[in-house]
């Protein structure tokens, strides 16, 4: 059997199905004794599967290549055709694109002009492939690694939830920074089942730095401020709290982020100049992308970065060049004007600090956009599942390009993988790009753990004991 069709099997032996009520299986006599044998393995295995313990699905060598990853969500679903997986299509393609190939790679230089300079450290999949073309459910499910509707789905943590809690214990006394921090973010998934403290700190760039990290009546007066509140109901939010664990996670926040209060190095990480914005396009994802970057050079602890690019939602006019300006108006030239200059500008300038090599890069939104012709009555792209994941950093080698796509049915180039371009033999779904994130983190993504509210054991990537889901090992030549 090859490993497209185990895959295909797995799917299919897992895939929810719905059933009316007379449809359904009925308790027999037979799944009576099952099912009661089951609660008696449990009880046995209870001292060895305790709460909070965890276990390994597999005996697997993670790559250990990055210290942090910076994930960039370009939520609404770029076209890949027209971006990363470019396919010049005669009479539809704008002829301004100006296609040209840069070591093998074809690029809209009108677009990703900047990205080109860069093409040599970027590693581009081309063999992606979601699950859904709603943007809410596969929006949550690249952002959590598995289907939201599942039942762990519904109490999982964002990946940089496992993250934060996976390289909490490395975090050394002086790093001050959250180690989970989201830029720009709307609608970002939180810590799910864990403790809140691991949930992303949420913020915006601003030139002016961090919002409220400094007291305007000065640090004096705020000491003693803060000082009559550690008298007045410390006890009450600390790791004994009376209220449990959730008041006790809020005591944890009050006291991170006092830390991040009249702090040097805040103001090194998310303050910036405008020149420096200059170079990263003047926008608020540009913004975002130099704070980012600030941030991980501070080395302050922090271990994931999300910041979302939104506005690709090009069901109509992607084209609209002329109406570019106007902001009712998101063409994929508006988009990429802001997208282009900082992606390039943040992987040359981790690439000059040194903080490259061990910074993994990933781009991507929740689906792709129909191939071939535009559709006839609003010009523009509809929801696909065909994607692109765009790596860079952690040890990635650049210039790398894994799968092929092509037309299939009429749909038009880009349509369907051709060739995966990895061991798998299959397309790359959401869940591959997780595992591949904790590898490079040097996470086990065969960890399944046994705190979860359900009892069942959270698996950090789905079907992990079914070896379902892989880390790209391609990427890293």
């Amino acid at each position: 059997m090859s490993e497209r069709e185990r895959f295909n099997k797995l799917v299919r032996k897992w895939q929810p199905e719905h059933r009316s009520f007379f449809e359904r299986p009925h308790l027999t006599r037979r799944c009576f004794f099952r099912d009661a044998l089951t609660g008696v393995g449990g009880f046995v295995l209870a001292d060895r599967l305790a709460q909070g313990a965890t276990e390994s699905a597999g005996a697997v060598e993670t790559k250990n290549t990055a210290k942090s990853v910076i994930f960039i969500f370009m939520r609404g679903a770029p076209s890949h055709v027209d971006t990363f997986d470019f396919k010049e299509i005669p009479g539809v393609t704008p002829k301004d694109f100006a296609p040209e190939s840069f070591g093998g790679i074809t690029l809209p230089t009108k677009l990703l002009g900047n990205t080109a300079r860069v093409i040599d450290k970027i590693a581009i999949i081309r063999s992606g492939l979601a699950w859904a073309r709603a943007h809410p459910l596969a929006q949550t499910w690249m952002q959590i690694g598995r289907n939201p509707t599942s039942a762990t789905g519904r109490i999982a943590p964002h990946i940089g939830s496992v993250v934060a809690i996976e390289k909490d214990p490395q975090r050394r006394p002086d790093q001050a920074f959250p180690t989970f921090i989201s830029l720009q973010a709307s609608n970002i998934s939180g810590a799910g089942y864990f403790p809140v403290e691991y949930g992303p700190f949420q913020t915006y760039a601003s030139a002016n730095g961090l919002a409220s990290a400094n007291h305007r009546p000065g640090r004096e007066v705020f000491q003693q401020r803060w000082d009559l509140l550690q008298e007045m109901d410390n006890e009450l939010r600390g790791k004994a709290s009376p209220f449990g664990s959730q008041a006790a996670g809020m005591g944890e926040l009050y006291q991170n982020a006092r830390r991040l209060m009249f702090n040097p190095a805040v103001e090194a990480g998310f303050t910036f100049t405008p020149e420096e914005s200059d170079r990263y396009g003047s926008s608020g994802f540009g913004n975002a992308v130099l704070t980012a970057r600030k941030i991980i050079e501070q080395d302050q602890g922090t271990r994931f970065i999300q910041i979302d690019s939104g506005g690709w939602d090009h069901h109509g006019d992607i084209y609209n060049l002329a109406g570019n300006q106007a902001q009712n108006v998101r063409s994929i030239y508006r988009q990429t004007a802001q997208f282009d200059p900082a992606f390039a500008a943040l992987i040359e300038d981790l690439d000059a600090s040194g903080k490259l090599s061990e910074t993994l890069i990933v781009a991507c939104g929740e689906f792709g956009r129909t191939p071939g012709q535009l559709s006839s009555s609003r010009n523009g792209r509809d929801h696909y599942l065909q994607m692109f994941f765009v790596l860079a950093g952690g040890g990635v080698k650049g210039g790398t390009v894994i799968g092929e796509t092509n037309d299939r049915g009429g749909r038009g180039p880009g349509a369907f993988t051709t060739e995966p371009g990895w061991y798998r033999d299959r397309d790359i779904r959401p869940e591959d790009i997780e595992a591949t994130m904790y590898s490079a983190m040097g996470i086990d993504w065969t960890t399944i753990r046994y705190d979860d509210p359900l009892d069942r054991g959270f698996y950090y990537v789905p079907l992990a004991k079914d070896d379902a889901y892989a880390p790209v090992d391609e990427l890293w030549g």
